[in-house]
């Protein structure tokens, strides 16, 4: 077959008609990412799917896998509901037929697999639409080389296509992020919601009940409650959490219940969100001259107020000690979902073939778990490390250099004190040669005072410097302690639920869940998400 024969809709075209009885049985493959694009309405694929088949004797009939509210950058065609369940039955159906190529797929990964699948199972697959017209990948023929030499060149473009979206989408994102009172995007900080911004764009505006439950707050921390009787009672109260909050904002549920924890009221309350600045990966951005760039007007606390809840928080912070000599991974991470103790790390050392695991550690405190869960650490580890890189991987690691400022006043004081104990001398001298030599140390330190009053104050300033590395790149160059570390910082927590039957062979991953709560992690997650999704948008224009 030649390269010319792939494309059909052509002279060249190697399909024609058949009786019915010989027609190909097809399924006519429906993706959308949002679902009010028009530009690319199920109804417009799927007549341009029916006219394809039409033309190459396919037979759709009722034959659909339409997945709506679907990335192709976040899901393999193998992980999408309805295609999925199609891939997974060969026998049913012997064509694919897409509207255009990044209907499929957005990776040359995701192409192999899917063209290896069509090499395997001898199917044909079809774009109806594309830059250079209908394209027709036949894979009945296992000896063809050609259509796998074209559908790896389809999938390089369609990958370089979706970088260069998402580094325009980035670096757009980079400059708003120095731009004050303007909002990138992403999930807004507590205590704020977005709002159009006149002129263009968007801003931060008080969120009138997430406030009012900040203000409760520091009012019961400052009348002598603790962060854990706070929590209690916004819990008992139905109060909804950050996380909470924001889903009902955005008109969306969340896949299971979060509830308010120490650690989020803590965090909340030390974040210079509250006084209106603008925070990225949980840093002060801040202006060429080092001052912090507003994200809004109307902050909810002053300097003064936020200081003196900081002060507060540090009269009754108890530290704790974190072991540095094991070397499980997920030490302080997993907890069992019983009992909501910590995991620890069971080597099982005295029982030969047994692999090391993470169990309850309930019993070691003296308290009863009713259910405690045991789950082998090999399994724990590899899931943590695949999600927490799934969702964190592509966040690029910033480091900050402070630029040391200048104040003349330390100096002033000092050399006014000398001055001043200087003149406590004036009249002493006897002789003209001491007279001269005091006048002329008098003038010296005059002169310097002079010159120092004459000097502006140059405040200190953080520069934040970009490393080009991601999460990815330092999860694997880190040790066990400096991966842990970086699930820490990011307030990574896994939960381990009880085993199902046959659960010894491998991972039900009904069984675990990992979550991201430090809530400026969970926003750079979201706003890489916010990325992919302007990715995906772009594209479709």
């Amino acid at each position: 077959m030649t390269a010319k024969a792939l494309v059909s809709g052509t002279k060249h075209s190697t399909h024609s008609r058949t009786p019915m009885s010989n027609l190909l049985r097809g399924v006519s493959c429906l993706r959308l990412s949002v679902l009010t694009d028009e530009t690319t309405s199920p109804e417009r694929q799927q007549a341009a799917n029916e006219g394809a088949a039409g033309a190459l004797a396919i037979d759709l009939a009722d034959r659909k896998a339409v997945d709506l509210g679907v990335s192709a950058s976040k899901t393999t065609p193998f992980e999408r509901p309805e295609l999925g369940a199609w891939l997974r039955r060969p026998d049913d159906f012997d064509a694919l037929v897409f509207w255009r190529f990044d209907r499929a797929i957005r990776s040359m990964d995701d192409m192999h697999e899917l063209a290896k699948w069509a090499r395997d199972n001898r199917k044909m697959v079809v774009f109806a639409e594309g830059p250079g017209g209908r394209l027709v990948l036949d894979f009945r023929n296992p000896l063809d080389p050609m259509s796998q030499l074209m559908v790896t060149l389809f999938a390089f473009a369609a990958q370089m296509e979706a970088h260069s979206i998402r580094e325009r989408v980035i670096g757009a994102q980079a400059a708003m992020r120095t731009m004050a009172l303007r909002w990138r995007g992403s999930r807004a900080p507590y205590g704020h919601l977005p709002a159009p911004l006149e002129g263009g764009g968007w801003t931060l505006v008080r969120d009138k009940k997430a406030a009012e439950v900040i203000e409760r707050i520091i009012k019961d921390l400052m009348d002598g409650q603790t962060v854990n009787s706070i929590v209690f009672a916004l819990n008992a109260e139905g109060v909804l959490c950050p996380a909470e909050h924001w889903a009902k904002y955005k008109g969306r549920k969340l896949k299971k219940p979060v509830l308010w924890n120490a650690t989020t009221v803590t965090r909340i309350l030390r974040s210079e969100t509250l006084i209106g600045w603008k925070i990225s990966d949980g840093k002060p951005v801040r202006d060429q001259n080092g001052a912090p760039v507003l994200a809004t007007l109307d902050p909810i606390l002053t300097r003064a107020e936020f200081d003196a809840v900081g002060a507060l928080l540090d009269e009754r912070t108890v530290k704790s000690s974190t072991r540095k000599d094991t070397n499980a991974l997920l030490f302080g991470i997993a907890f069992c979902s019983s009992c909501g103790s910590k995991m620890y790390m069971n080597r099982q050392e005295s029982k030969p073939g047994q692999r090391p695991t993470y169990r309850c550690g309930a019993a070691s405190r003296g308290v009863v778990c009713k259910h405690p869960m045991n789950l082998r650490a090999d399994w724990a580890d590899e899931y943590v490390t695949r999600e927490f890189l799934r969702i964190l991987g592509g966040l690029e690691i910033t480091s900050t250099r402070i630029i040391p400022g200048y104040d003349p006043q330390p100096e002033i004081d000092a050399t006014l004190a000398e001055y001043e104990d200087h003149q406590a001398q004036q009249g002493r001298q006897k002789s003209s040669a001491a007279k001269t030599a005091w006048q002329k140390r008098a003038d010296a330190l005059d002169n310097r005072l002079a010159e120092l009053e004459a000097r502006e104050k140059v405040e200190a300033r953080i520069e934040e410097i970009r490393t080009g590395r991601t999460y990815d790149e330092k999860w694997v160059k880190a040790d066990t302690a400096g991966r842990r570390k970086m699930l820490t910082n990011a307030g990574a927590r896994l939960d381990v639920l009880a085993g199902t039957a046959g659960g010894w062979r491998t991972l039900d991953e009904r069984r675990v869940s990992l979550e991201i709560r430090d809530p400026f992690f969970d926003a750079a997650a979201d706003a890489l998400m916010a990325v992919n999704d302007e990715v995906e948008a772009e594209a479709r224009m």
